[in-house]
């Protein structure tokens, strides 16, 4: 297996902890996120050429009244 190269990184304390809650969501280490989220939009840039999905800024679709039973 070839060697992982390891980089400085800084990033704001909202987007640390923001990002280590979504990785305690998936199982994963804040690192293991971070490189899980950096492979997912590599992969869609190479699927259409596009950084991010055209949906990115999409409103989420679910029903409010679901919630409020």
């Amino acid at each position: 297996m070839a060697q992982k190269k390891q980089i400085p990184l800084r990033i704001s304390e909202k987007l640390y902890k923001d990002i280590s809650a979504w990785a305690e969501d998936d199982f994963r280490s804040v690192n293991g996120q971070i490189e899980y989220l950096l492979t997912e939009c590599v992969k869609q840039r190479k699927k259409n050429g596009k950084y991010v999905s055209d949906e990115i800024d999409a409103p989420p679709d679910f029903n409010i009244e679901e919630f409020d039973k």
